[in-house]
């Protein structure tokens, strides 16, 4: 099942949460609602509450309470990008002009601020204690993965672990979180609770690396901005990592990084990094990661929410975009 049936066969679900998002950050600020806006009808693959309602077929499923998890968890995420924007100075997000560009620095700071405060409104709306624990803890360590990933700009001294440590905390956390909260809201037995959240942790992690290969694989039609962005805006990630250390390309990177000249060659080094082992080394650990999310979902009952999970992992696997 590939990702196209999957949100066929979840259409009426996935647009109800689509309409709750276009009213959640509805506003008489002109500015805020404009820019707010901006990025949500840029779409996406809404993959976190997808994730959310698949995690809630565990229970007792409920939309109308899913949505005050699948709502807040997709608006978090929005929130990121837009302040992630004003990080990395990025001109594009998904082939449109950033809310930055479109407006300034401070208008997107503060559309990520509002963003993020309409998502916490909205979860406050279910009065389950165990979620708003899982949310909080999620958002301290998605504030560390973002601020790990300031200090790591340009830094070729980080190792493996750091790098997955930052991913999790980046990307893998939230999607965790989406089915586990899932979930927790329809009442599912604690034992699926905890299978849901490693499932969404692997798949999540996984996700993260094959954004990364792509970041150099892809073309900019398909990624929504130019290839090698990432290492361009001195976020070093998997691919570039491996290349610099142990591939082909090691001892070029390495007299640049030791000459203080690697910035002056580094769309030379986006291309030596498309070329090299790193791609292939990424691509191994995305699928070990894979691996495990699939062996998680093995012993669980086979139903429509198990094959539509497996399918998902698979379109992460091989995905182009």
């Amino acid at each position: 099942m590939n990702l196209v049936e999957i949100y066929f066969k979840m259409k009426k679900d996935v647009q109800y949460i689509e309409d709750e998002l276009e009213k959640s950050i509805d506003t008489e600020v002109r500015e805020l609602y404009q820019s707010s806006t901006h990025l949500l009808k840029a779409g996406g693959k809404r993959i976190r509450p997808v994730f959310v309602l698949l995690g809630g077929k565990w229970g007792n499923y409920d939309i109308k309470k899913l949505k005050h998890v699948a709502v807040p968890l997709e608006l978090i995420h929005m929130a990121t990008l837009v302040h992630d924007d004003v990080i990395d100075d990025a001109d594009k997000r998904r082939g449109r002009e950033t809310v930055r560009t479109k407006w300034d620095n401070k208008v997107a700071m503060y559309a990520g601020d509002y963003i993020l405060a309409r998502a916490l409104a909205i979860a406050a709306q279910l009065p389950i204690p165990q979620l708003h624990r899982i949310l909080a803890h999620a958002m301290v360590e998605v504030c560390k993965g973002e601020i790990e990933q300031v200090k790591d700009l340009n830094n070729w001294n980080q190792n493996f672990r750091t790098y997955l440590r930052r991913i999790k905390r980046k990307t893998a956390l939230l999607i965790a979180i989406s089915c586990q909260m899932g979930a927790v809201a329809s009442g599912a037995a604690e034992e699926i609770v905890r299978k849901m959240y490693w499932y969404g942790y692997n798949v999540g992690m996984a996700f993260q690396i094959t954004d990364d290969i792509l970041d150099f694989t892809g073309t900019e039609k398909q990624l929504g901005k130019p290839a090698g962005s990432d290492l361009l805006n001195g976020n070093i990630t998997l691919p570039a990592l491996y290349a610099a250390h142990h591939g082909r390309s090691r001892e070029q990177f390495q007299t640049w990084i030791a000459e203080e000249m690697f910035w002056d060659h580094v769309h030379e080094a986006v291309q030596m990094v498309r070329n090299d082992e790193g791609i292939g080394f990424s691509q191994r650990l995305a699928e070990r990661y894979i691996a495990r999310a699939r062996a998680i979902l093995a012993d669980l009952p086979d139903n429509q929410a198990k094959t539509s999970l497996l399918g998902i992992a698979d379109f992460i696997i091989e995905r182009k975009f």
